[in-house]
């Protein structure tokens, strides 16, 4: 019946907010967290649900079946025709801080995430034959999102971890002709640097303005690793929580911007747009 399906539908939905809760990204279909105008209509109205030995014509799992296939049909297909089929230039924002403050599970799961979004990519270089056979991604930025939750000393560990995370696919586009590269950045920053003396030793944090109270506060999330093996290791191997270290993310709220001009503050926004689209304006 209908309202079983959409009890069903509204578990299934009530577990993938539970699951981005809790730090994980691979929280498919997306769209029943992000329904807009499909809110409440028979392509999100589906769960998964244990293949039954026999598959009636009038059985939910064959309703489901058949919405499932519409949800591909109506949804996915045309997101990616209208979409990634036009793109010849791509950003793949990865959130790795939030991941790491979450734990080794989400790290794991993040990086399970981003080895199955690049494999819809494209990737390959430029070509005359383009409008016939289709353009291909030849350009793909991996950018390490929140840098400037961190101290300017250990953005160069941030990328690298944000690198490692997506190694197998990054080796994938180069090998096709595509070009890469991984950077830290923030499109706002939000924080600026400052140094405490806590015990007698200085420690490089943040500081900014908490959002929601605005109160400033000062923040050191926890020294990153030289090596992004430290992190992935513990992560692929299924353990619980980080044994010897703490990483703790805090949200900023936008800061306040004296007086007009001079555009947002950011880091390595310039960078990122001169790799992605310096090529076209020289």
């Amino acid at each position: 019946t209908e309202p079983a399906a959409r009890a069903l539908a509204a578990d299934f939905t009530a577990y993938l907010a539970a699951a981005r809760a809790a730090g994980l990204s691979s929280v498919a279909p997306g769209r029943f967290l992000m329904p807009g105008d499909l809110e409440g209509s028979p392509a999100l109205t589906f769960s998964p649900l244990d293949r039954p030995a026999r598959r009636a014509a009038d059985s939910l799992w064959r309703a489901f079946e058949q919405r499932f296939e519409a949800y591909k049909r109506v949804v996915v297909a045309p997101f990616f025709r209208n979409h990634f089929a036009r793109l010849d230039r791509q950003v793949v924002l990865i959130d790795a801080l939030g991941a790491i403050h979450d734990g080794p599970r989400a790290v794991e799961d993040l990086r399970a995430a981003m080895a199955e979004i690049l494999a819809c990519f494209r990737p390959g270089p430029r070509s005359w034959l383009a409008p016939i056979l289709g353009r291909r991604i030849d350009r793909i930025l991996f950018a390490a999102t929140k840098a400037d939750h961190l101290h300017h000393s250990q953005h160069g560990k941030l990328a690298a971890i944000a690198q490692a995370l997506v190694k197998d696919a990054r080796a994938r586009a180069e090998f096709t002709g595509a070009a890469t590269q991984a950077l830290s950045i923030a499109s706002l920053r939000a924080t600026v640097e400052a140094t405490v003396i806590r015990d007698g030793r200085e420690i490089d944090v943040v500081r900014g303005r908490l959002e929601g109270s605005g109160e400033e506060a000062a923040l050191f999330p926890g020294n990153l690793p030289e090596d992004p093996a430290a992190i992935l290791s513990p992560a692929r191997q299924g353990v619980e929580d980080w044994s010897d270290a703490a990483y703790r993310v805090t949200r900023f709220a936008p800061p306040l911007l004296a007086g007009a001009g001079g555009g947002l503050p950011h880091i390595r926004l310039d960078r990122a747009a001169e790799f992605l689209i310096g090529d076209r304006l020289g």
